[in-house]
């Protein structure tokens, strides 16, 4: 087996360790404080190709593959998990799902912008009521005398509603059939119609700008619809597997910061006239940590893989990318907790980034997802019964 990256995959890892470290982890404690939203990094990302790594280069992207948004996305991650979940956002859900089903003038209207950084994208599934239950949703588009769609409704926890210029939409085109009665729209929050609401105070993740979206007697033309009428529930699905792999690679991005600060804290902190790190207590979740980093680490390379592989195939990679998710949000968590019970009371101090990793690492658990619907995905995939 063959682990060794390409010099493409080596040098957009550089380029994301370069910027992250330079510009974003001087930042990310004060705008997580103030739960600002980090725009000039993510226009700074967009020119460097960050925010459209997978988009070809004709559309404005990095034109690279799975595993290099991977290594990118870790490093990212590693210095602030909000600015990494603007970034998955816009690389695996917006710009992914208009590459695979969009028309040629909706990929250079709508992709080449977000992946730029001339504006940023966002992703609408979730409503106040639905959640896991993503299909019941209650957002309604009608179609008027014209042909075109007037769209009224409410979604809620939509990460970048705030700030985004163009929003991947789900509503009702087809009542009473459930998911087969779906649709995906291309939104356009600069027309009438569209209105963002508060933005939600967030236990972790503050530097990400979330809120609810309402829609009233919005009008989406009939080339707003993207791809197949009654196929936009198939097509949020499909694009929820790549985004699961952009989620695994933000949890590891959290692990590894925290395992990483552990590793030199347990070298300098001193106890009983030595190190803390040659207790053997402390020996033991340094070796669980280290394991379970590595694990997640190699199952999202796997899924990457798998996506790419796919890519040419048309084969499914759903059962990688949430055996992927599942293992590197949890890995994440535990990493976290351990890492600030090993760090005492300064892990739980602002002084110390430990408490931002832990606060950060919980969301990789629920959203896209949680970690109750992967393990659903897998067993219905492994089984084969629903």
């Amino acid at each position: 087996m063959d682990f060794s990256f390409t010099e493409d995959q080596l040098s957009i890892q550089a380029i994301a360790r370069d910027f992250a470290q330079k510009r974003i982890a001087p930042v990310a404690a004060e705008l997580d404080a103030k739960g600002e939203f980090p725009l000039d990094n993510i226009r700074e990302m967009g020119q460097l190709g960050l925010m459209g790594i997978e988009v070809p280069t004709e559309y404005g992207g990095a034109g690279m593959d799975p595993i290099g948004y991977v290594l990118a996305m870790i490093e990212i991650a590693s210095a602030d998990a909000a600015t990494a979940t603007v970034m998955s956002v816009n690389n695996s859900l917006f710009c992914n799902a208009i590459l695979k089903h969009g028309t040629e003038t909706q990929k250079q209207t709508y992709v080449r912008a977000i992946a730029q950084g001339e504006a940023i994208g966002a992703y609408a599934l979730t409503e106040p009521q639905s959640g896991s239950d993503a299909s019941a949703m209650h957002t309604r588009a009608t179609k008027n005398a014209d042909g075109d769609w007037v769209i009224n409704g409410k979604k809620s926890w939509i990460t970048s509603g705030p700030v985004a210029r163009y929003i991947l939409l789900f509503a009702v085109t087809t009542p009473g059939v459930g998911a087969k009665g779906v649709s995906a729209f291309l939104i356009d929050t600069h027309k009438a119609g569209f209105r963002a609401g508060k933005t939600e105070p967030k236990l972790g993740i503050r530097a990400s700008a979330t809120c609810e979206i309402e829609f009233t007697d919005y009008v989406a033309s009939k080339d707003d619809l993207l791809g197949t009428e009654g196929k936009g529930f198939s097509l949020a699905m499909s694009v929820l597997d790549a985004g699961r792999i952009g989620i695994a690679s933000q949890a590891i991005g959290i692990g590894r910061a925290a395992y990483q600060a552990t590793l030199k804290w347990v070298v300098e902190r001193k106890a009983f006239g030595k190190p803390i790190g040659s207790f053997q207590m402390t020996q033991a979740k340094i070796a669980d940590m280290k394991c379970k980093l590595d694990a997640a680490f190699l199952l999202t390379l796997r899924a990457a893989w798998a996506k790419g592989e796919a890519e040419k195939t048309g084969g499914r990679f759903g059962t990688e990318a949430s055996i992927a998710k599942l293992t590197a949000s949890e890995a994440a968590m535990w990493i976290a907790h351990q890492a600030v019970q090993i760090h005492g009371g300064m892990g739980y101090s602002r002084e110390l980034p430990l408490e931002r990793y832990f606060r950060d690492a919980k969301i990789t658990e629920i959203y896209e997802g949680t970690s109750e619907i992967q393990r659903i995905v897998i067993a219905r995939n492994e089984t084969g019964l629903r």
